[in-house]
């Protein structure tokens, strides 16, 4: 099993369909393709609607969160880039419980409420004794929605302690554990996941800054209990959270 992945092992699933829908796509010819329309020419790119919503919020949009969130080497963790295919796969990923939801989104790499921005990172050990491997995510929301995202996952902890199904896939057991005290609330939990016929507790540390949700998740198959990415990683992000909101 391959687990310096970049995003949670089950996200990689959806990356098929993914990969099937670019591939139909492709076999249009562009002269096929309709020409845009004067209308069409003048409507706000993705990007400039992004931005505007980020500033309608006071959140951060995509260029601003990508400069916030760490890069390289960071309290002895190589934070990469990923490739947005990648990052896409874990999009959509639905609970069977409507309470697990949160759970569920967050194994994908996204937030259940709906994020302005989102940015992710693989995260590496700079030890090779260290066997623990990871990514993060920063979703920038209004301030309300993220307090919404954190109190609606500190549900779904207490409410999915058997777990639930996505994508095919059985997470068994959701622990709740002890958060650090960092930023303005935290959540720590483990989530067992039968992958491939194997046992995969994976451990998560969610934290909001203001309206900013910096999630980590760790894996460690040779010690669970160290598993999750630790505190001067997070701390580190959320000093550049901090520094970037004034």
């Amino acid at each position: 099993m391959k687990l310096r992945r970049a995003l949670p092992i089950a996200a990689v699933i959806p990356a098929i369909l993914v990969m099937s829908a670019c591939s139909g796509e492709s076999s249009e010819s562009d002269s096929k393709k309709p020409k845009p329309s004067a209308s069409a020419k003048s409507e706000q790119s993705p990007e400039e609607k992004e931005a505007a919503e980020a500033k309608r919020l006071g959140a951060f949009d995509g260029k601003a969160l990508e400069k916030v969130a760490i890069t390289g080497m960071t309290a002895n963790f190589d934070a990469k880039k990923i490739a947005k295919a990648e990052v896409e796969a874990g999009r959509g990923m639905e609970a069977d419980k409507k309470a697990c939801q949160p759970l569920a989104s967050l194994i994908g790499g996204f937030t259940h409420v709906p994020a302005v921005s989102t940015v992710h990172r693989s995260l590496q050990p700079g030890e090779a004794a260290n066997a623990t491997v990871g990514s993060m995510w920063l979703a920038s929301h209004s301030e309300s929605n993220a307090t919404r995202v954190m109190k609606e996952l500190r549900t779904a902890v207490t409410e999915c302690p058997k777990g639930f199904k996505t994508l095919g896939l059985t997470y068994g057991k959701v622990e709740n554990l002890p958060a650090p005290k960092l930023g303005d609330e935290a959540v720590g939990y483990r989530i067992t996941g039968d992958i491939a016929k194997q046992k995969v507790p994976m451990t998560y540390t969610v934290v909001r800054s203001g309206g900013v949700i910096a999630a980590f998740y760790g894996v460690n198959m040779l010690d669970p209990k160290k598993a999750a990415i630790p505190d001067p990683v997070i701390t580190a992000q959320l000093d550049r959270i901090a520094d970037a909101r004034g």
